[in-house]
């Protein structure tokens, strides 16, 4: 007798589960959580888009922005004599980063600038700071002037322009442009 009493009580709460499992009681609640938690996710995800393209527009203004300083830069001595090429002494520097790049050498191509002072005059500058079309981006703009003589040629002048964010000057460069001027440039 006992195990028939065991199996009626057995008997009776399975039949009580499949009652409850049987009403809609609750549901509502569950699938409410689940659909906010993949909501949540798919907003995490468009949250994560955007913050990433706002960054890469970031760099992609300041690339360009530093591309075209270098333009304006490099064609300063585009309008010059080859004899005119030159930095001002009293503008190279002898610091990091402007020593530490591959395009310096210690003989860089020097003379006193003849219209006055190099910091009057960008092509004289060897390094000088130029505020971005924003007003809150500084570039450090860098010029290296170099003799280079190739085999059985004449004696070139090279100009490297070497552009940096003043916020991270030890950072990866912005943009780096290299012009060779012969000797018959501008006569």
């Amino acid at each position: 007798m006992h195990g028939v009493v065991t199996g009626c009580v057995a008997a009776s709460f399975v039949s009580r589960v499949r009652a409850r499992l049987g009403r809609d009681d609750g549901f509502g609640l569950v699938e409410l959580l689940v659909a906010m938690m993949i909501l949540n996710i798919g907003l995490i995800a468009i949250m994560g888009a955007f913050v990433s393209g706002s960054t890469a527009l970031r760099r992609a203004s300041r690339v360009a922005t530093a591309g075209t300083l270098a333009d304006q830069q490099m064609e300063l001595y585009r309008a010059l004599t080859y004899s005119a090429i030159a930095l001002d002494p009293l503008s190279v520097p002898v610091t990091a980063p402007y020593s530490t790049d591959a395009a310096y050498i210690s003989t860089q191509v020097t003379q006193t600038c003849a219209s006055g002072t190099y910091t009057s005059y960008p092509q004289c500058n060897a390094s000088r700071t130029v505020t971005g079309p924003d007003g809150h981006t500084t570039f450090r703009v860098d010029t290296y002037i170099t003799r280079r003589t190739p085999t059985g040629g004449r004696e070139l002048k090279l100009v490297t322009i070497v552009v940096r964010d003043t916020r991270n000057l030890t950072g990866p460069v912005l943009a780096r442009q290299a012009s060779s001027f012969d000797q018959s440039t501008g006569s």
